[in-house]
């Protein structure tokens, strides 16, 4: 090999990099000027799977990568957020959603690229104080640096047109398809980008051959090639359903089943499927007009397959059921349900499996209450218990939840507004676990009282049970405010803390009473105040789970 060539392959390979880069930073900035647009987008994803094709390819065009879509689907299946339906047809929407790069490459605009990184330069550098301007200008500099690297990966395919070899070895991918496809299907592996290896293809394709007017691959020879893409990109989604349950699985199968099939379909129609985009697209030169119709056989390809795809959607489910077969695992009472390490990249979803985990946090400490109130009034042994076991339960998904939003911060990719609110469901995992401590802290009162035979007056009990009651209210409301991002709900939490202030306040006073008229033992006096505190401190915690939802607000 020799210098020339090692020459050209660093070139292509360092115009490739840029191209990945500038569109991943482009990503980055539309992600983050469209920040809590996302979050709505994320709730069509979940809700029905008519919605799914909108969603998934609204969601693909922002992430400028189908492979991202599927991964951060396969963690909402995981998780069971959505119904492997639902899962199926956002793929297939995610398949529309990346034909968009395809379609930006194909308007000349390279002759601009660096315009584009100046003025993006000059927006996201100078203007970090405002933020949306900010990031506009970041999304407009690495739509240039992806231009630049288009051009230079142009420019170092030039020299291929006067290589017979070269030259040779397209002429057997027109003839021998299968070929193509696997070409294609190879590339996209390597470089875990359909994009790219479309961009290059592209490029590749805009060359011309000996003759100077014909494109030195063709339109027949690119869309093996283009299928083979199709294909490769499925290899993103298997290896983020590894470890994944068994519905991610069969997530991924989908996924492969539907490119494939698409494929095999196409691949016996080359001829035909050419003409029908010569036709459809602008007329010219075949160097000036293939990448047009490379980026419209793209769409047309995944479109069709699309329509044709959605009444299969049930037939589908059906395979790959039957290809990967079993039930899901039981997990632990301590492994996280929601969290999924492969959406990180992603922080409007990863924000939301966590917010997720976190609810479902709570709901072990609301039971706790519960516990706790049936231990302490009801001398239930069987109830202290519980609460001692879920305590350490809580304890470690309380790690494990904390652990997960740390790696969320350590991150380039969240918004200023998205680090605050990873701050505030961080404190909110604390506080949820503080309301176990003193959960935990009733439960040894309630120990020592049923070992001790204690009992306390009737005034006494009905006092210790009305607090428990408002101390469960806040603890509902406070936990389905963040769940549902209910502001009002959060204020009606504020109100109620107030309440349980006084509650305590005046129940301290009673309880002075009855010792003055003898009611009540003196020795029970310390247990009687601590469980009072311990409710009002639960109270105080389910405030500041509401403070938090109050604040993410303000910051919207």
């Amino acid at each position: 090999m020799n210098g020339e060539t090692v020459q050209m392959i660093m070139t292509l390979v360092g115009g490739l990099a840029l191209f990945i880069f500038g569109m991943n930073f482009m990503s980055d900035g539309l992600q983050k000027a469209a920040g809590d647009k996302m979050r709505s987008i994320l709730a069509l994803l979940t809700k029905n799977p008519v919605l799914g094709v909108v969603a998934g390819a609204l969601v693909t065009a922002v992430l400028q990568s189908s492979s991202a879509t599927t991964v951060m689907v396969i963690g909402f299946v995981s998780a069971g957020l959505m119904k492997l339906p639902q899962a199926i047809s956002i793929i297939l929407g995610a398949n529309i959603g990346t034909t968009i790069t395809a379609q930006l490459i194909a308007f000349n605009i390279g002759d601009y690229a660096w315009a584009f990184v100046a003025v993006g330069f000059i927006l996201y550098f100078f203007m970090k104080k405002k933020e949306f301007i900010s990031y506009i200008g970041q999304t407009t500099f690495g739509f240039g640096v992806l231009f630049v690297g288009i051009n230079i990966m142009g420019d170092t395919m030039e020299p291929l047109a006067s290589s017979q070899v070269f030259v040779d070895l397209m002429m057997q991918v027109q003839d021998i398809p299968v070929l193509g496809v696997l070409l294609g299907t190879c590339m996209t592996v390597i470089v875990q980008s359909s994009s790219a290896t479309i961009a290059v293809f592209q490029n590749l394709a805009s060359t011309a051959g000996p003759d100077g007017i014909t494109s030195i691959i063709g339109l027949q020879g690119a869309l093996p090639i283009l299928f083979g893409d199709n294909i490769g990109t499925t290899i993103t989604a298997v290896l983020a359903s590894i470890g994944a349950s068994v519905t991610a699985k069969r997530t991924a199968a989908a996924h492969v089943i539907f490119n494939l099939t698409g494929t095999l379909l196409f691949v016996w129609f080359i001829p035909y499927y050419a003409k029908f985009i010569q036709y459809i697209s602008p007329q010219g030169a075949e160097v000036d007009v293939i990448s047009r119709q490379i980026a419209n056989a793209h769409l047309g390809f995944n479109l069709f397959n699309t329509i044709w795809f959605i009444p299969l959607i049930g037939v589908l489910v059906k395979v790959v059921t039957k290809i990967i077969p079993g039930k899901e695992l039981d997990k632990l009472p301590a492994d996280p349900v929601y969290l999924d390490y492969n959406v990180l990249e992603q922080p409007f979803a990863a924000i939301h499996l966590a917010t997720k985990e976190l609810v479902r946090l709570g709901r072990m400490s609301f039971d706790m209450i519960v516990s706790a109130q049936k231990a302490f009034i009801g001398n239930d042994s069987d109830a202290v218990k519980k609460v001692m076991e879920t305590e350490d339960t809580v304890d470690e998904l309380q790690g494990k939840i904390l652990n997960y939003l740390s790696a969320m911060v350590s991150r380039e990719k969240t918004t200023e507004e998205q680090g605050a609110e990873i701050s505030g469901l961080m404190h909110v995992a604390a506080d949820i676990e503080h309301v176990g401590d003193h959960c935990k802290n009733i439960a040894e009162f309630a120990d020592a009282k049923i070992k001790n035979s204690y009992e306390f007056s009737e005034e006494a009990y009905s006092e210790i049970y009305s607090c428990f009651d408002l101390a469960k209210k806040m603890a509902e409301d406070s936990i389905s405010s963040l769940e549902n991002d209910d502001l009002e709900r959060a204020k009606g939490v504020r109100i109620m803390e107030t309440e349980m202030d006084t509650r305590e306040k005046e129940l301290r006073a009673h309880h002075m009473e009855r010792l003055t008229q003898k009611k009540c033992s003196p020795e029970f006096t310390v247990i009687y105040t601590d469980v009072i505190h311990d409710i009002e401190k639960i109270g105080d915690y389910c405030n500041n789970i509401a403070d938090a939802v109050i604040e993410n607000h303000k910051v919207e």
